[in-house]
């Protein structure tokens, strides 16, 4: 039931709306956990007194036994939120006591006002949480953070950065994005602005997509290459490392990321994710190749309208409103060609062989109904990755921000601010290629200037050397589509016979030093490729998606020393 009467408290530059459970900064809505809001009206509605801690935490918590530390860390959030120093001071802290708030705060008890200039709402109850359902566009459109743009290789990425947390997190939208629609539904702005209220959020389009450099369709973004736009935001907002929130599709490129970068991966969460897109005998719940032929041939027919809005928010896909900005959103954040392209290579994905390389802390979020994605999926990608939390929670929508959004964002929000962040990573996930020279007796002049060809090719495409022996050298790469590209060049030094072999696997890393499965792999693989050819392992097909390499495949072999049987595979173009 919608309450009649509105308690609106005001101080300094804030308005707290009791019964809507809002706080405004100006114009602007700022979400708070669920506990900080009920901290800060408790102390707002007693403003001048003395509120002992035990009290609060009787009244915040009720029924509930909590640590004194938990009031104090919602006491630090408020003080943020409110910009203590800069807006003066609003709670004091009385030693060995509690908390008083000292601002001065002015209360209307009334009808509750029409604020042109901010939300009219409509709220569903459901339990104990309230859940906004319209907000007018002009309100929204103010709200929309400063887009800018970082140069990754010779495209432009755009991004945005919300909130002021010592917590940096990176939001991987998953398919289409577009960074100022965002913005235009208030359910996705909620979901936004509470992840803003505990971290410094990083946001971006990936190329191709929104506000970023539109490119021909053939060359969308692979994995690697959205590992690459990561990169280039972190480096442009001095961000050393972050938490990686990954949804749907953006969940396999930030488990790639962590695998291979857990230097810069403080720690990663996947939000209704998978392994792989196309259903094998090993992962039966993905959608077989004539089910995802006929999502694109829907996406083809009917792209700028709400397409696949009934698998992805079936609890809304009956509101005209969010009809509506789903289909201008989709619409405006990818043009048809390009939707139709990134939803056939998003049918390639496959991590399967990455998730158990995955060594910083992991979340996996996933709803026991989505329509989308089905639990299974979830549940497998958890069961990869070492030491990984699992949290299901009911409900059937596919997008975080649609449903119960407040039960994921609890989540999150104790695992980012409770995970310790490790700081030494002696693995990472990397591309090994060897490179044999042989095939016949060479002079030394011939084989040291075959050398400084590869190693010219090697730093041409960003490989670092890591290893060098009489008729072999080898290097690391941070993608396989580099990789191959390179081998590419390598494969055609006329007049001496080179056996190039390429796997992407786990190694440890002492200072410039690899060793370890990955690397001997490659070597195996090297030895068995015919002359003048390059051979890849699977797991290197697989992460190449939408890179236009053609393989072919070659056989499988067992290595004598080496686990398991192994499916290898020749470039046919690139």
């Amino acid at each position: 039931m919608e309450p009649s009467v509105s308690n609106i408290y005001r101080f300094g530059a804030f308005r707290l709306d009791a019964a809507e459970r809002l706080l405004f900064e100006g114009d602007r809505t700022i979400q708070l956990p669920p506990k900080a809001f009920d901290t800060l009206l408790m102390l707002v509605s007693n403003a001048g007194k003395v509120l002992a801690k035990e009290r609060m935490l009787a009244e915040i918590w009720e029924g509930s036994f909590v640590e004194e530390n938990n009031l104090a860390q919602n006491i630090s959030l408020l003080r943020k939120i409110l910009h203590e120093g800069a807006q003066g001071k609003f709670i004091e802290t009385v030693p060995k006591f509690g908390y008083r708030f000292i601002a001065e705060v002015a209360r209307d008890e009334a009808e509750a006002e029409v604020y042109e200039h901010t939300r009219a709402r409509v709220f569903i109850e459901d339990g104990e949480s309230r859940q906004p359902l319209r907000q007018p566009s002009s309100a929204l459109a103010a709200r929309s953070p400063e887009t800018r743009y970082v140069q990754s290789g010779d495209v432009n990425i755009a991004y945005q950065v919300v909130g002021e947390g010592d917590i940096d997190i990176v939001f991987v939208m998953g398919w289409i994005s577009h960074l100022e629609y965002f913005w235009k539904h208030h359910l996705f702005a909620s979901f936004l602005d509470r992840l803003a209220s505990f971290s410094r959020l990083i946001l971006f389009d990936k190329r191709g997509t929104g506000l970023s450099d539109r490119v021909p369709v053939n060359e969308l973004p692979t994995l690697e290459q959205r590992m690459e736009d990561v990169h280039a935001v972190m480096d442009a907002v001095g961000s050393d490392r972050a938490v990686l929130i990954g949804v749907s599709e953006g969940g396999p490129m930030c488990s790639l990321f962590a695998a291979t970068y857990p230097e810069r991966t403080a720690a990663l969460v996947m939000i209704g994710t998978y392994a792989k897109r196309i259903r094998d005998t090993d992962y039966p719940w993905a959608p077989s190749s004539e089910q995802r032929r006929a999502f694109i041939d829907l996406v083809k027919s009917d792209w700028g309208r709400p397409v696949g809005i009934e698998e992805r928010a079936p609890s809304m896909a009956n509101d005209p409103e969010f009809r509506e900005w789903w289909a201008e959103y989709l619409r405006m954040g990818a043009s048809p060609g390009a939707a139709v392209a990134l939803t056939t290579m998003n049918a390639e994905i496959d991590v399967r062989n990455v998730l158990p390389l995955v060594r910083v802390p992991t979340l996996v979020i996933h709803r026991t109904g989505d329509l989308c994605l089905k639990v299974e999926e979830g549940r497998y990608v958890a069961s990869k990755i070492p030491g990984s939390r699992y949290v299901e929670f009911p409900g059937n929508d596919h997008l975080p921000f649609v449903g119960n959004q407040d039960e994921i964002l609890d989540e999150i929000e104790r695992f980012v601010t409770g995970t310790l962040m490790a700081s030494d990573h002696d693995r990472v996930l990397t591309t090994v290629m060897n490179v044999q020279i042989g095939g016949q007796e060479l002079s030394s002049d011939i084989l040291e200037s075959s050398k400084a060809f590869i190693r010219k090719q090697f730093e041409l495409f960003k490989g670092n050397e890591i290893a060098c022996g009489e008729y072999c050298v080898v290097a690391s790469f941070d993608g396989p589509a580099r990789a191959i590209r390179c081998a590419t060049l390598i494969a055609k030094d006329d007049g001496v016979d080179l056996l190039i072999g390429i796997h992407t696997g786990e190694c440890d890393r002492v200072g410039d030093t690899y060793s370890g499965f990955a690397v001997d792999l490659a070597d195996r693989i090297a030895k068995k490729a015919p002359a003048g050819s390059i051979l890849v392992s699977r797991t290197v097909k697989d992460l190449v998606a939408g890179s236009g390499i053609i393989f072919e495949e070659d056989g499988t072999e067992t290595f004598d020393g080496l686990e398991g049987e192994w499916r290898l595979f020749g470039i046919v173009d690139s």
